[in-house]
């Protein structure tokens, strides 16, 4: 499974929270077994992208629960997510196989 997520950040901590991502958010994703594709950093709109995917044994709601369970992310402090004014969060599928 693939999936998108964009967050509209709190005016004035992009930049914070894209490198609090970088550094706590993506290894610990990684770390259980997700893979980040990419993520990009939009100005002008104050959001930040990226998709990341899972192709485990495990569904894509257990791995999440563990991410958001784990010690590793219940000892993020502060929060990155408190630089979140809003989440979408879509799963995707190849279009150049329809």
């Amino acid at each position: 499974m693939i999936q998108l997520r964009i967050y509209t950040i709190n005016r004035g901590a992009l930049q914070q929270f894209a490198k609090e991502w970088n550094d706590l958010i993506r290894p610990l994703r990684e770390k259980l077994g997700f893979k980040v594709h990419s993520a990009w950093a939009v100005a002008s709109t104050n959001q930040f992208v990226w998709i990341m995917s899972y192709d485990g044994p495990h569904s894509w709601a257990e791995m999440d629960r563990a991410y958001f369970e784990s010690d590793e992310r219940r000892a993020m402090n502060p929060n990155p997510a408190r630089n979140i004014a809003r989440m979408e969060e879509y799963f995707m599928d190849d279009a150049m196989s329809y």
